[in-house]
């Protein structure tokens, strides 16, 4: 894919990518499995080639210079939401989900999350970040991840219709799709309504303190009890050490360009891959992907024993002390299509 796109945005004939999933998903990840059977039957080093690759092709959509259309029909989670998340027009049916769960894997939201999930709504993308919850195609819109909301039965007449266009443009590819376009209700349930809520106890300064501050409005707000509940259950699932680095990223991510954000993210998959601080990443992948128990042993097993020194070590780079480290570096990309990788 990596190749391919490298090609077409050389080509004079190609106008404009339209990206889709095959099936019924539009890309769940999937890629997890893959990384920890070739890191646990070769090398890490295998495993952080794949991540590199990964992210270098995510950057590559980002900064494309020229539009990118994610039709995005089904479920869309973590490599799925980088190939997405990344691409000038985000289209969303009826028929979507995405969530980002990494953290009940002992992994964290990566392929450059740290930067469309911080751009997010007040604190809005630490809550989705931390709990993995998930949003429907509408939720998407409303916050910001969706460009667009096109009901699934007109994407064959909308992919018809970009073909058919001439020039295609990003003004031109804006009306079009806009002629699609839905808005769809917010469902009275949704997430989304409870901003304010969501602002106040995930904007706390750590992980312990949004915890405390979940459960306090589950005691004081009896009609909030169902997504508060959630909120508490997936976090108190999830790996300790994965929480910490995970809210780091997001608010780091705010401050940093599209190239900081995956730079520390690959860091830190690095890291993990190691094992040589923690192994949660391949505990939490048995439990949940590979023997199923769903029974992660966590190390450490509690929030509170995961100090500020450890997930600090996950943001610092090794180059020089492990032979194997490779620094990510990503390719230099045009003025003009660098300005949208750093918005």
């Amino acid at each position: 894919m990596l190749r391919a796109l490298e090609a077409y945005e050389c080509d004079p004939t190609v106008q404009c990518i339209t990206l889709k999933g095959k099936g019924k998903a539009f890309c769940s990840g999937g890629d997890v499995k893959g990384v920890i059977c070739s890191s646990g039957a070769g090398h890490w080093s295998f495993a952080g080639a794949f991540y590199r690759s990964e992210l270098i092709l995510d950057y590559l959509i980002a900064t494309y210079s020229k539009p990118v259309i994610a039709l995005v029909d089904g479920v869309v989670m973590g490599g799925g939401a980088g190939l997405a998340m990344h691409a000038a027009f985000r289209v969303v049916t009826e028929n979507t989900v995405f969530a980002m769960p990494e953290a009940s894997i002992g992994l964290f939201p990566d392929v450059g999350a740290s930067k469309f999930l911080s751009k997010l709504p007040g604190s809005f993308g630490e809550y989705l970040a931390l709990t993995g919850a998930r949003l429907d195609g509408g939720e998407m819109l409303a916050c910001g991840l969706a460009s667009h909301f096109v009901l699934s039965k007109d994407l064959p007449l909308l992919e018809k219709s970009v073909c058919e266009g001439a020039p295609l443009e990003k003004s031109t590819i804006s009306d079009l799709l806009n002629r699609f376009a839905h808005k769809p209700i917010l469902k009275e349930n949704s997430s989304f309504r409870r901003l304010e809520i969501i602002n106040r106890c995930f904007s706390k300064p750590t992980v312990e303190e949004i915890l405390s501050s979940l459960k306090e409005n589950e005691v004081e707000n009896d009609g909030e009890k169902k997504w508060v509940k959630y909120a508490i259950r997936s976090m108190k699932s999830a790996s300790p050490t994965s929480l910490k680095i995970t809210l780091k990223s997001i608010r780091g991510g705010r401050a940093q360009t599209m190239e900081q954000c995956l730079i520390h993210e690959y860091t830190i998959s690095c890291h993990m891959l190691r094992r040589s601080m923690h192994r949660d990443f391949y505990e939490g992948s048995r439990a949940m992907l590979l023997d199923k128990d769903k029974k992660p042993q966590w190390d450490p097993p509690k929030l509170e024993l995961v100090t500020d020194e450890l997930v600090d070590k996950f943001f610092r780079g090794l180059g020089g002390v492990d032979p194997y480290w490779v620094d990510l570096r990503l390719p230099i990309r045009s003025g003009q299509t660098m300005a949208r990788a750093k918005i």
